[in-house]
């Protein structure tokens, strides 16, 4: 089998609340989604999809997506895509770095191998877990009580997991974790995700303002020699999201004691086939995840599933519905939420089928 024709499309994914917003002012109201296709000799299509949280979050952009794909895509036509590891070896001659125009490909290949095999994808990297995946929901950073509202209606909607984007005035972060708390179970996790929004000294006035609050601290600081100064000196549970990019910072982390969770995007990583190296490592040491990625629809949201299904549940912190937040389905099979929880497909593959009348015209092409 070998790989004929690389595509991609372009989809716009209106937000559900109509805006998203988080540390240092920054929001996004529409997310810019590349569809990403990979076409076999023998008729097999694959799909991925790549969605960056604008490109004031990560070292990523939506054109930036589609520019890489053309530059890489002409190096892997005549691979084989269920050949996981040579292919990603590939990938990574061909472009140094970039992990986010990878991950669109990789996605692609596993749902490829999936299709010839007649496995889920969950199956293939290791097995499924339990009967479902716990999700989580973000709740984007406005007034204390405005945000303790919205936690209060997504609680009735089911989810027991929850994450504040914090990171702005000290003080109203501070509210907001209160007053959010106050009004959840004991049996509920609450995350405060500063998204590297906090200096150092800001973040540890937070931490010790709400130390009697039972709160997760995600990502306060935007370096790492920032955060792990802060967690020194909280004894709240600790999350690592933004430095955490590859193998060599998480064994880092892991030896600082670092964090407790760590927070793993698929394409912040490159990859379901690199993403998994990371969560197998966790497993192997004992560390608990949010497995995600940075943003998307249907596609990404049906990936997070086949790789939250496929982890031992004791090491699943918690997940992500992004298809939820959008307005728009750009394909027709990924999981839907369920009182709080979703649950991988059982067809071959990723088990989705992207939707034609939505993903529009091809932006990419190349065979």
């Amino acid at each position: 089998m070998k790989i004929t024709r690389i595509f991609a499309h372009r989809v716009e994914l209106p937000l559900v609340e109509g805006s998203y917003k988080w540390s240092g002012g920054k929001s996004v109201s529409v997310f810019d989604s590349t569809i990403v296709g990979v076409e076999t000799e023998c008729g097999l299509v694959g799909y991925g999809e790549v969605c960056p949280l604008g490109p004031f979050y990560l070292p990523a952009y939506s054109e930036g997506v589609r520019a890489g794909l053309k530059e890489l895509g002409p190096h892997l036509i005549g691979f084989d895509p269920r050949e996981l590891s040579k292919l990603n070896h590939r990938m990574d001659a061909a472009l140094k770095g970039h992990p986010y125009v990878k991950s669109g490909i990789d996605m692609a290949c596993w749902d490829i191998l999936g299709k010839a095999t007649g496995l889920p994808v969950c199956a293939l990297m290791g097995g499924r877990y339990g009967e479902s995946v716990r999700l989580y929901r973000a709740i984007s950073q406005q007034s204390p009580e405005e945000m303790a509202r919205n936690v209060a209606g997504y609680r009735a909607a089911g989810y027991s997991r929850f994450q504040l984007k914090v990171g702005g005035d000290p003080d109203q972060d501070i509210e907001r974790i209160q007053q959010v708390r106050e009004i959840l179970q004991p049996t509920d996790r609450l995350v405060a995700d500063a998204n590297t929004g906090w200096t150092q000294h800001e973040a540890m006035r937070v931490t010790r303002a709400v130390r009697g609050v039972d709160v997760y601290i995600e990502q306060p600081c935007l370096t790492y020699e920032e955060c792990l100064a802060v967690r020194r000196h909280t004894d709240h549970p600790f999350v690592l999201d933004e430095n955490v990019d590859g193998l060599d910072m998480l064994l880092r982390a892991k030896a600082d004691l670092a964090m407790d969770v760590v927070n793993l995007k698929i394409s912040k990583l490159g990859g379901l086939t690199k993403t998994k190296q990371v969560r197998d490592l966790c497993v192997s040491m004992g560390i608990a995840m949010t497995l995600e990625d940075s943003w998307g629809g249907d596609i990404t949201t049906a990936a997070i599933s086949h790789l939250a299904h496929s982890t031992p549940e004791e090491f699943r912190f918690t997940s992500t519905d992004f298809n939820s937040y959008v307005t728009v389905r750009n394909a027709t099979g990924a999981p839907q939420r369920d009182n709080g929880f979703m649950r991988a497909s059982t067809a071959p593959g990723l088990g989705i089928e992207p939707c034609s009348d939505v993903i529009g015209p091809r932006v990419v092409d190349v065979a």
